[in-house]
C-alpha cells in the first residue's frame, strides 16, 4: 500500500505553502481553459504524472498495456513524480504551457487546483452513460468537486477506523470492541489498556499540529454532531457542544487519564503500536502492511450516544486532474481516465494492490471484501466503512489558514496548555478572521 502510506504522512502537510504557490502561478497565467497550453505530444499519445511504486506501479503499468491493446493507436507515456512534489511541478509545468494531460493530485490540493485556468472541468464527462458518478463514495466526489465544478476523477480513498491489539485486551480483561461501542467505551478502555510502569498507553495521537492532527479531531467532530463551519461556508460552527465533547474526550485521554501517548513526529506511533505498546490507534489501511507482530483487529470508529450523527469517519481521497493541451489531447485523456476508473480496473488495483476500492459497487460485489482480507487481514472493515464517509473537509482555497488554527486548537488542548472552551473561542476567532479576508 505505499501510495497510500505516502500520502498520509504528506498529502496532510504543507497546505499553506500549496495555496501560496497556486496562488502565484495562477497570478502569472494568461490562458484560460478552452484554449489550452502547447504540447508536444501527438494526437495519440497522452502523458500522466504518477507517483507509483511497488505494486502499485507495477499493475499500473500492466494496466496501461492493457489498455493500449484494447485500443489501437492510443499511446499513454506515464512519468513517475514523487507525489508530495507534484503539484509545485505541475505549477511550473503549467506556468511554462507545457502541463501533463493528467496529473495525480492529493486532494487536499483540490480547492487551489481549481483556480488554474488549465484544469479541464469534468462535470459534464462524469454525467455521461455509463460512468455512474454516484458509484464513487460520496466523500470522493466532495473532494473531487471545488468552486462548483467537477475537478478530477477519484484515484484514491481511505479512512479511518480503530486499530486494536488483541492480545493487550486479553491481558486487561477486556472484551474487543463491537460495531456499537461508544466513546465512552474507548476511553474506559484506553484506561485500563495504560500501565505506566511498563510505558504502554491505551491508545495515541499525532500531535505535530499539522492537518494530520486536525482530520483526525474533524472526525470526532462529525460524529458528536458538529460541522466545522456554516452551511455557506462563511463562519466557524465548531465553537459548539459538539466542539466542546469531542474536545473534552480528548482532554479526558491526554490530561485527565494520560492513557494517551501524543507523538509530535507523527511516525513513533506505528512501532510502538507494533511492540505491543500501545492499545488502540485511529489510522487507516495504510499502517495495516506494517503490524507483523501484532495480532490486531479493526472496528469503525466508536459513536457519541445521544446524537443522530452515529459512527462516522473521515477520508482523503486524491484525484486524476486533467489539464488542457487542446481537444484532441483532453478527449484522451478523458478516454483513459474513464476506463481506468472504471469498475473493472478498479477491482483489478484493489486486488493487486491492497488498495480500497474507489467505487461502492466494487466494494459491495459478492465475495470482494473476504479477497481482500485474504492478503491484508482487517482491510475489509475498512472498506465497509467508506459508507460512513458522509461528511469532507470544506473545499475552499482559505482551508490551509482554517488547517493551522485548528491544529493549534487541538495541541493545545492535548498538552494541557487550554481549556477546551478557551481554544475553541481562540480558534473559531482566527477561523472567522481568515474567512473574512478571503484569499
Amino acid at each position: 500500500m505505499t501510495i497510500a502510506r505516502q500520502h498520509r504522512r504528506a498529502a496532510l502537510t504543507g497546505l499553506l505553502a500549496a495555496l501560496t504557490a497556486t496562488t502565484l502561478v495562477v497570478a502569472g497565467c494568461g490562458s484560460d481553459a478552452n484554449g489550452g497550453g502547447s504540447s508536444t505530444a501527438s494526437s495519440s499519445t497522452i502523458q500522466i504524472w504518477e507517483g507509483y511504486t511497488g505494486p502499485e506501479a507495477k499493475e499500473f503499468a500492466h494496466l496501461v498495456t492493457e489498455y493500449e491493446a484494447q485500443h489501437p493507436g492510443q499511446k499513454v507515456s506515464s512519468l513517475f513524480v514523487n507525489n508530495d512534489d507534484t503539484l509545485q511541478k505541475v505549477l511550473t509545468a503549467v506556468k511554462g504551457g507545457s502541463p501533463p494531460d493528467i496529473a495525480y493530485l492529493y486532494g487536499s490540493w483540490a480547492p487551489n487546483v481549481a483556480q488554474l485556468p488549465q484544469v479541464v472541468d469534468l462535470s459534464q464527462v462524469v454525467q455521461k452513460p455509463g460512468v455512474d458518478w454516484n458509484d464513487f463514495y460520496v466523500g470522493e466526489r466532495d473532494v473531487a468537486t471545488a468552486r462548483g465544478k467537477v475537478i478530477g476523477i477519484p484515484a484514491l480513498v481511505d479512512n479511518l477506523a480503530v486499530v486494536y491489539n488483541k492480545k493487550l485486551f486479553a491481558a486487561a480483561g477486556l472484551p474487543v470492541p463491537n460495531a456499537d461501542w461508544t466513546w465512552s467505551q474507548f476511553t474506559a478502555d484506553a484506561q485500563k489498556l495504560t500501565d505506566a510502569s511498563a510505558k504502554q498507553y491505551g491508545t495515541a495521537y499525532v500531535t505535530p499540529g499539522t492537518e494530520d492532527t486536525v482530520w483526525h479531531w474533524e472526525a470526532l467532530l462529525w460524529e458528536a454532531g458538529g460541522s466545522l463551519l456554516t452551511a455557506d461556508n462563511k463562519k466557524a460552527a465548531f465553537d459548539s457542544p459538539a466542539g466542546l465533547a469531542s474536545l473534552n474526550t480528548l482532554r479526558t485521554l491526554a490530561v485527565t487519564d494520560k492513557s494517551m501517548y501524543l507523538d509530535p513526529t507523527d511516525s513513533a506511533y506505528d512501532n510502538l503500536f507494533n511492540s505491543g505498546k500501545i492499545g488502540m490507534l485511529v489510522t487507516g489501511p495504510w499502517d495495516l502492511g506494517s503490524l507483523p507482530n501484532v495480532d490486531y483487529g479493526v472496528q469503525v470508529m466508536p459513536s457519541y450516544p445521544g446524537t443522530s450523527a452515529g459512527h462516522q469517519t473521515i477520508s482523503g481521497p486524491d484525484n486524476w486532474v486533467v489539464f488542457n493541451n487542446g481537444s484532441s489531447q483532453v478527449s484522451a485523456a478523458e478516454q483513459f481516465l474513464l476506463w481506468l476508473t472504471a469498475p473493472a480496473q478498479v477491482k483489478a488495483f484493489s486486488l493487486a494492490t491492497g488498495e480500497l476500492p474507489t467505487r461502492g459497487s466494487v466494494a459491495n460485489a459478492s465475495g470482494f471484501d473476504a479477497q481482500m482480507n485474504t492478503q491484508l487481514p482487517g482491510v475489509s472493515t475498512f472498506i465497509s466503512n467508506l459508507g460512513n464517509v458522509r461528511q469532507a473537509r470544506p473545499q475552499i482555497s482559505q482551508y490551509p489558514q482554517l488547517s493551522q488554527a485548528i491544529g493549534t486548537m487541538v495541541v493545545s488542548v492535548l498538552l494541557g496548555k487550554a481549556t477546551p472552551q478557551a481554544a475553541l473561542a481562540a480558534a473559531a476567532s482566527q477561523v472567522n478572521a481568515a474567512l473574512a479576508a478571503g484569499n
